[in-house]
């Protein structure tokens, strides 16, 4: 984490507390989650109490405390994706990455999260993998997905239409 950074950030709202929640949230987007050392730096340079700082932070479920892996795959359990088995999909990747949802690869690679409803439920069973959604997945195509993602062979966003069906 460079302090320089976090200042510039910070910097960049006026250093107004009432602007706490903005500075957290563009600490996030640069880091991909909430360093303990920038809610600290936060905090002194807002002159506001820590425990505020880290009341905003866990109260959001959008924030993390915990770093996320450089691909962050979402796998929606909305009713249209769970019937589509969704969750299916969700439970394979718990196996073949080894972790559990809301955890994230030992090597930094990948993060893995399950939420409700995405609002694409015509696109069911969908997955988003960094903000890129991909819709009507299967297992086989997620795990191609995940395969070509590891191997640095494809970006989120990519194409992934020549992935074979189930």
């Amino acid at each position: 984490m460079s302090v320089e950074r976090v200042n510039e950030i910070i910097d960049r709202y006026g250093a107004d507390p009432s602007l706490s929640l903005a500075i957290l949230q563009s600490i996030q987007g640069e880091y991909s989650y909430l360093p303990r050392e920038a809610l600290e730096h936060t905090a002194e340079r807002l002159g506001i109490p820590l425990t505020e700082v880290y009341r905003l932070a866990t109260f959001y479920r959008s924030f993390s405390l915990k770093p996320k892996g450089e691909y962050m795959i979402t796998v929606c359990l909305g009713t249209a994706c769970h019937l589509c088995e969704g969750w299916r999909i969700l439970e394979q990747l718990e196996r073949e990455l080894g972790i559990k949802a809301g955890g994230t690869t030992p090597d930094g690679k990948f993060s893995l999260e399950a939420t409700g409803c995405l609002g694409a439920c015509a696109q069911a069973p969908l997955m988003v993998v960094n903000e890129q959604p991909y819709g009507k997945m299967s297992y086989a195509k997620a795990r191609q997905l995940i395969a070509r993602l590891a191997s640095d062979e494809m970006q989120p966003g990519d194409e992934i239409a020549e992935l074979t069906a189930d």
